[in-house]
């Protein structure tokens, strides 16, 4: 984590620090725009270390949001209940092949939000079928998840 923080520093990201073991990174940055940032750290990433990677770039309301708009906070376990983040919001009908294609693979409960998927694991997410592939060939798009207890130790630390 140290050498990613050093590399995001050279490619003028600043006041970088990294949260949770797990490739979550705080940092300022110059340009505005979430996508023009999200690609210069893919390539930033992939350049120095060879890792094809996703950056979902969230300000602190949109991980803010990412936790209290996520209708299973609260009711399921904090380390169960995710907020994936999506690289753009998918159309309703693929979220809808989604759970269709999931209907009677597992118990997970799937609700989808602003650029982001709701997801209560309920049993675990060792042994779901959801998987992030599984996700993404319905969804058209790329994400990220993070567990509630995850997204309230990040948010403590963004400013």
């Amino acid at each position: 984590m140290a050498e990613l923080r050093e590399v995001l520093v050279g490619a003028g990201f600043s006041d970088v620090e990294t949260v949770v073991a797990s490739g979550n990174v705080l940092f300022d940055h110059p340009n505005s725009s979430d996508i023009a940032v999200s690609e210069l750290m893919t390539a930033t990433i992939l350049e120095r270390f060879a890792i094809r990677t996703f950056a979902a770039v969230r300000t602190v309301q949109d991980v803010r949001a990412g936790v209290e708009g996520n209708p299973f906070t609260g009711i399921g376990a904090d380390n169960l209940v995710h907020t994936h983040f999506l690289e753009r919001q998918p159309d309703e009908a693929a979220f809808q092949r989604l759970c269709a294609d999931h209907a009677g693979r597992g118990p997970e409960r799937l609700a989808i939000g602003e650029r982001c998927l709701y997801i209560d694991y309920v049993d675990g997410i060792g042994n779901s079928k959801l998987t992030a592939a599984f996700m993404e060939k319905r969804l058209g798009c790329r994400g990220t998840a993070r567990n509630v207890r995850s997204l309230a130790r990040i948010l403590a630390k963004m400013r």
